[in-house]
């Protein structure tokens, strides 16, 4: 998710901060979740799916803006 920025920093924020760890692992559960429904290994229905995507993406822009708020100011 932060491909292209230094790991210190993620590490730090993570080690730092308790929300942004706390989305961190939030939206590492989600993915999980998800790739393992679309390989058949989660039983959820269409809809859940859909569900759990966009909380992963509304978790994600959420960690996407502290991260960049931490970091440029």
């Amino acid at each position: 998710m932060f491909e292209g920025h230094p790991q210190e920093t993620v590490d730090s924020l993570l080690h730092d901060d308790a929300e942004f760890r706390q989305l961190y692992n939030r939206h590492r559960k989600l993915n999980r979740q998800c790739m393992d429904a679309e390989l058949g290994v989660l039983a959820v229905n269409d809809a859940t799916l859909g569900q759990m995507k966009r909380e992963k993406l509304v978790v994600k822009q959420r960690l996407m803006r502290m991260f960049e708020d931490k970091t440029t100011h």
